[in-house]
């Protein structure tokens, strides 16, 4: 070991030590869905937290104690606040006095389908001039292998500093699951990845006190475990959504099939198909694949044609809707008006970030139908990259005169207690990407399509 590299072992040993007196300070860039769950964990076990964040609307909401994510309590926000385990600001100049700062911003795709890393680069390129020695940046963004070393690492050394000799540099990918009651930040084995045994050594110690760790060799290898996860997602989901389109022929449902599939102990775990795929990771992992692969020479076939399944579903999804009007209401599309039931990503969250469901309203749009939405998550429609011409849309009372005035329910995403009895009874027409009206389904045959 180098004069060099016995600073960051000393550094190392201190922030052990510092971890086990609880006096370590997190640094949290980001305060979304990923960075104040994060916060949320390291508090629970008495330690402070200062959150970075430049959305100034974002930090006033946290100011006056309210969390702007329905798992996250404002209980929790107003007391942290107020005792002062968790600040917040908009000048980075505050991470100084942080011993780890993680980074947790949007890792979105580009119109091209490639990665965007834009958020990540600015947010280094601020923090690189207050980067203090002894500290640990970690990434926990989704992105493709290579990015903490390639990217990350020379943005931060342009000071004159050195990774894994004056700071510390690592990645962890973020394993959120909103919505889910069984698994949160403090339960879910946490990977971390870094280049060197003292920056491992660091990186482990800053996680250590809120989770499960699981080591692995370098950055790159803990990147490429976030992609796999949602790859296999990704694929298997493909995978139901063909099966459904080959079993529609047949007279078959595909969701009786995969739950007695299911029931099988062993070799199978079931994926069900809907009108697309969304969610910041799983519907953007595959591609920041995909694009490093193309460095190497290489394809990703299976990942490109499980890509070509789920990213045609909503179209297919209103050409059904389209059918069944003609077929069941004597109706074009065209001047028609539908209740989309579901803008949510997935049901039980108020998250719609990268929603087919967006989708399917302006493809309903462009077909000349009113479309209107009603979801009991999330009351309007937030600002987003992709369709920002549907800002500002709200939800609809859900009440039987404004049910009765629509000609289609499109269901795309399954919420659990709306009440879709009244839902059935006073809409002519169901299209359901769901499985959500299954205990309806005889007694209102007539007016049920599964799609």
């Amino acid at each position: 070991m180098t004069t060099e590299t016995l600073y960051l072992e000393a550094c190392a040993d201190a922030f052990v030590k510092r971890v086990e007196s609880k006096k370590l300070v997190i640094g949290i860039v980001g305060l979304g869905y990923v960075g104040l769950p994060l916060a949320r964990a390291y508090i629970d076990v008495s330690l402070n937290v200062v959150g970075y964040d430049i959305n100034e609307a974002k930090l006033a909401q946290l100011r006056s104690g309210q969390s702007g994510i329905r798992h996250i309590e404002d209980s929790f926000v107003k007391k942290s606040m107020a005792d002062g385990s968790l600040q917040v600001t908009s000048d980075i100049t505050d991470l100084k006095q942080v011993d780890a700062i993680l980074i947790c911003v949007p890792t979105p795709l580009d119109i091209h389908q490639q990665p965007d890393l834009s958020y990540v680069v600015s947010t280094c390129e601020a923090l690189a001039p207050v980067l203090q020695k002894g500290q640990i940046v970690i990434l926990e963004s989704t992105t493709y292998p290579g990015t903490t070393e390639e990217v990350i690492k020379p943005i931060l050394e342009s000071t004159g500093m050195k990774a894994g000799i004056d700071f510390a540099l690592a990645y962890s990918p973020e394993r959120e699951d909103p919505g889910n009651k069984d698994f949160h930040t403090g339960n879910i084995p946490k990977v971390i990845g870094a280049d060197s045994p003292s920056e491992r050594k660091i990186a482990e110690a800053t996680y250590s006190s809120i989770v499960k760790t699981v080591m692995v060799s370098n950055s790159k290898t803990a990147e490429a475990t976030k992609l796999v996860e949602n790859i296999f997602r990704w694929v298997n989901i493909a995978l139901s959504n063909e099966l459904k389109v080959i079993f529609e022929k047949m007279g078959i449902d595909v969701w009786e099939v995969i739950d007695a599939a299911a029931s099988k102990p062993f070799g199978f775990m079931p994926f069900y198909p809907g009108p697309g795929v969304g969610g910041h990771c799983i519907r953007i992992d595959p591609y920041y694949l995909s694009w490093k692969a193309k460095e190497f020479g290489l394809s990703t076939e299976f990942i490109e044609l499980a890509g070509s399944i789920n990213i045609q579903m909503p179209r297919r999804v209103v050409q059904m809707l389209m059918e069944a009007m003609n077929l069941k209401l004597k109706k074009a599309i065209s001047g028609s008006r539908i209740l989309l039931c579901g803008i949510a990503y997935k049901k039980n969250v108020d998250d719609m970030r990268e929603s087919p469901s967006l989708e399917l309203i302006t493809l309903l749009r462009e077909h000349g139908a009113h479309v209107e939405y009603y979801d009991p998550f999330i009351e309007e429609v937030k600002p987003n990259r992709d369709h920002p011409e549907l800002s500002g849309m709200k939800s609809i009372d859900f009440t039987p005169e404004n049910l009765q005035t629509f000609d289609v329910a499109l269901i795309a995403t399954g919420h659990d207690g709306v009440d879709y009895k009244t839902l059935v009874s006073h809409v002519p027409l169901l299209v359901d990407t769901q499985n959500a009206l299954k205990e309806f389904a005889d007694e209102f045959s007539d007016k049920i399509v599964k799609a």
